[in-house]
């Protein structure tokens, strides 16, 4: 049993983490303590823990002072008596959703439609999200956090924790891509390919068989290392030299692509998300997992009569996040594109400050406890 530990707390929006000893938490039955080895940083972190009340009221953070740290990787410590899988040792990814289990879509297995959603040290999408804070109250900037065993990816020996501190990202892109029914044969638009989002779901993309991957960004620098990727499949465009739409059109003999995978993120015009979705076919999918500067404004009736599917994504299941630490041990995956940078726990200022200066998708800064 560990008694006492270390955590970066947050005590006022705004202001800097300090570093606290603290109780370290006991699992209960049917969950896992996890010794965490890398947690990976949002990328706006820093604005968000500034900023977040303001810009989205409807979904409160925990309570201060707090433990944050979304993507926790680690080896699992000790575990519950009612913990049947899941071994002290395993290798392990700690998924933060967290639902009430109960409900008729958590009994589906479908925990991200739940009225509770709540990402583990990060936000709730529910006013009584408290209630699930409570029930686990720490994130990854520390050295040990419980979670229910439902929430366990277990690790191959080829992927490192810190490629494993990206999952949440990695992850998401790939539920979109599920969505977007993406696979053999196909030609897929990912529009913010050079963003976290965007560069993983071109690198899914490839592993999923997906034949050619169009991909838009502002950064030439960043798309040549997005065609980098697999430059006889990949293709790229930089937004503001014209239209992506007609761009994605004509690198299909005019047909459109066969889906859109919307990655521009929560600061890009509304015009350049509407462009895009015209370079998508007839019966095609627009997923948006990034989201817009503003409200969108849709032609339903273009929708209606090209058969166009707009779909929202947001996050994944520990099922899924399975199937991507099994592509990557089977090679099919390669997440040698990320490029760690790792910081001390008692560095987690400097590494959220730090994150103005990344490369892109291809930066991985990690906190290592």
């Amino acid at each position: 049993m560990v008694a006492k530990m270390l955590a970066a707390r947050l005590h006022v929006l705004g202001e800097p983490m300090s570093i606290d000893t603290v109780e370290a938490p006991s699992p209960r039955p049917n969950d896992v303590l996890v010794r965490v080895r890398a947690c990976g940083i949002v990328p706006n972190m820093a604005n968000v823990l500034a900023n977040w009340p303001k810009w989205f009221p409807h979904q409160p953070l925990p309570e201060l002072p707090a433990v944050f740290g979304l993507d926790a990787a680690g080896v699992v410590e000790e575990v519950g008596e009612a913990v049947i899988n899941t071994r002290p040792g395993d290798r392990v990814y700690v998924n933060p959703l967290r639902s009430c289990g109960s409900c008729q879509v958590c009994r589906g297995g479908e925990r991200s439609r739940c009225r509770y959603f709540t990402l583990n040290g990060y936000f709730s999408t529910s006013r009584d999200g408290q209630r699930i804070f409570d029930l686990y109250p720490y994130g990854g900037f520390c050295e040990y956090m419980t979670a229910p065993e439902y929430s366990i990816v277990n690790l191959p020996d080829n992927m490192s924790f810190e490629q494993a501190g990206k999952l949440g990202y990695i992850g998401t892109s790939y539920e979109a891509l599920r969505h977007a029914q993406a696979g053999p044969g196909q030609v897929g638009l990912i529009d913010g390919a050079t963003g976290t989002l965007g560069v993983a779901a071109t690198a899914l993309s490839l592993a999923m068989g997906v034949s050619r991957v169009l991909g838009t960004g502002r950064d030439e620098k960043l798309l040549k290392r997005v065609k980098a990727l697999a430059p006889d499949r990949v293709e790229v465009f930089k937004l503001g030299e014209g239209s992506s739409g007609d761009w994605a059109r004509s690198m299909t003999e005019g047909e459109g692509a066969d889906f859109v995978i919307s990655a521009l993120g929560a600061k890009a015009p509304v015009e350049t998300m509407l462009d895009s979705l015209q370079g998508v076919r007839r019966g095609g999918r627009v997923v948006n997992v990034g989201g817009v500067a503003d409200r969108l404004p849709l032609d339903v009736k273009w929708l209606m009569d090209e058969q166009v599917q707009l779909i929202g994504s947001n996050w994944f299941s520990t099922a899924q996040g399975q199937e991507i630490a099994d592509m990557v041990r089977t090679g099919a995956l390669d997440l040698g594109y990320l490029e760690p940078q790792r910081f001390p726990l008692s560095e987690v200022n400097e590494a959220i400050s730090g994150l103005r200066h990344r490369s892109g998708g291809f930066s991985n800064y990690v906190v290592i406890p």
